[in-house]
């Protein structure tokens, strides 16, 4: 679940802001640290189809812990897509792959 506060006047043109709400039903603290690392990594992925001065706040559901990243992935898009926000193609649950380093060879 998200919700979405778009234009605040105390801070026009600046950067989103993002939060996270897990609570204690999602699970023990390990695991509630687990799904939030988890929806960070998927949220910086998607940050940049938030418009300026947008506050986003990420609630976790219960059923969040036993979820995949891909699941995960497609629930935040789905509820992303819910309040507006077109996210551009090309946007994935992975990182880019990045070639070996010159120190690596």
């Amino acid at each position: 679940m998200v919700h979405l506060a778009t234009g605040r006047p105390d801070a026009p043109g600046s950067d989103p802001r993002v939060g996270f709400v897990v609570s204690r039903a999602v699970g023990i603290a390990v695991v509630r640290t687990r799904v939030k690392r988890r929806l960070r990594h998927l949220v910086r992925q998607r940050i940049a189809a938030l418009p300026d001065g947008a506050v986003l706040v990420v609630r976790a559901l219960p059923a969040a812990a036993a979820a995949t990243s891909a699941g995960l992935a497609r629930d935040l898009d789905a509820a992303l897509s819910r309040v507006g926000i077109t996210l551009p193609a090309g946007i994935t649950d992975r990182p880019p792959l990045v070639g070996p380093t010159e120190a690596s060879r």
